[in-house]
C-alpha cells in the first residue's frame, strides 16, 4: 500500500475508503491529511470527520486528530448530492482519446465541473455528453472522470479518466507529483533573472476565504520560473508546476510581485489591456498511461487573444 493512495474501493453508492498512512505523516492533522490525500477538500473532510464517518480500528476520529503513521484510516462517504452533471452538447477541442483517458484544451471562461448554483455549461456536462457513460464514477455525480482541475479562466489542458482503474492510476501520479505541467504566463514587470523557483505554502487567505496566499501553516508549493521573453514592463514566463496548489502560479507570482496579467483577482487594479481573465494557459502536460505504462505528453497552442497581446507588445 502506498501513503495517501485509495487502497480500497467498494460499492459507490455509500462510498467507502481506506487510507493507509505512511510514517512521514505523523503529526498532521487529520482532516489536512484527508484532504491532501484525496480528491476531497479540507473543508469536506472535516465535515466528514464531524459527522463521525472517519475511523481508525473502530474508534470515531476529530478533525484534529494527529497523524501517528502507518495507521488505516476508513471514510465513509455519504450519497453525492441531490444534483448531478448531466449531458449537453459542447464543442470540445480533444487533443487526445483512446478508452482509458481525453485530454482536452479547455478555453477560458470554462468551468471545470458542476457545483451548487452552477450545475450546467461546465466541461463536464460536454465530456458527459462526449463520452456518454464511459467516464470514471471515483469522484461522484458531479466530478465523473475529474482527476485535477485548471481555474475557470485559466485556459489549456486537462485529462479525464475514463474508467476507474484509470482514475486511480492518474490520482495516484498527481499526488506524488509525477505529472508534467508547464504553463505560459505574462506577468506585470521585468524579470531580471533568467530562472528562478518559488518554494513557499499556500493557504487560505485569513481575511478572504475565497482567495489563497502565501501562508506559513499553509500546504507545500514549489513553481519553477524560466523567462522566455522580456517586454519591458511585462515577461512572458513559463512555470513549471512540482505541486498543484489551488492558484499556485497565480499567488506565487503576485508574491514575487509579478502578478498575471489580467489576474481579477491578485493582479493589478488598472490593466492596459482588456481581457476576459488572466493570461495564464496550460500549454504542456504529461503524464504515465494507466493502462500501457507509456510516458505520453500533450502540447496546445496560446489562445488567439494570448497572441494579439504578445502581438502588440513584440511591435514596440
Amino acid at each position: 500500500m502506498q501513503c495517501g493512495f485509495y487502497s480500497c474501493l467498494c460499492k459507490l453508492i455509500m462510498e467507502k475508503i481506506t487510507l493507509k498512512c505512511c510514517p512521514e505523516a505523523s503529526g498532521t492533522r487529520l482532516d489536512t491529511y484527508i484532504g491532501e490525500n484525496t480528491d476531497f477538500s479540507r473543508s469536506f473532510a472535516a465535515k466528514l470527520c464531524d459527522e463521525g464517518r472517519v475511523t481508525c480500528c473502530g474508534r470515531v476520529l476529530s478533525k484534529k486528530y494527529k497523524i501517528c503513521g502507518n495507521e488505516f484510516l476508513e471514510l465513509v462517504v455519504p450519497d453525492p448530492e441531490s444534483i448531478e452533471a448531466v449531458p449537453e452538447k459542447m464543442d470540445l477541442d480533444i487533443v487526445y482519446e483512446d478508452e482509458s483517458v481525453i485530454v482536452i484544451n479547455k478555453p477560458q471562461g470554462l468551468v471545470v465541473h458542476p457545483a451548487p448554483g452552477n450545475e450546467s455549461g461546465t466541461l463536464v456536462n460536454g465530456i458527459l455528453y462526449h463520452c456518454g457513460s464511459s467516464l470514471s464514477g471515483i469522484n461522484g455525480m458531479l466530478r465523473p472522470g475529474i482527476v485535477h482541475r485548471i481555474d475557470k479562466d485559466t485556459s489549456g489542458l486537462i485529462v479525464a479518466a475514463k474508467t476507474n482503474e484509470a482514475h486511480l492510476s492518474l490520482t495516484e501520479q498527481w499526488h506524488s507529483s509525477k505529472p508534467e505541467r508547464r504553463y505560459i504566463a505574462l506577468v506585470h514587470g521585468n524579470i531580471r533573472e533568467d530562472e528562478f523557483s518559488v518554494d513557499l505554502p499556500i493557504g487560505r487567505h485569513r481575511s478572504d476565504r475565497k482567495k489563497m496566499a502565501v501562508t506559513p501553516d499553509g500546504r507545500s508549493a514549489v513553481t519553477h520560473v524560466r523567462v522566455c521573453e522580456r517586454f519591458g514592463s511585462y515577461t512572458l514566463v513559463e512555470c513549471v508546476l512540482d505541486t498543484g496548489r489551488t492558484h499556485q502560479i497565480r499567488v506565487h507570482m503576485a508574491h514575487s510581485r509579478h502578478p498575471v496579467v489580467g489576474d481579477p483577482v491578485y493582479g493589478v487594479k488598472k490593466e492596459e489591456f482588456r481581457l476576459a481573465g488572466q493570461l495564464l494557459h496550460a500549454q504542456t502536460l504529461g503524464f504515465i498511461h494507466p493502462v500501457t505504462g507509456e510516458k505520453m505528453t500533450f502540447s496546445c497552442p496560446l489562445p488567439d487573444y494570448f497572441e494579439r497581446v504578445l502581438k502588440v507588445l513584440r511591435s514596440r
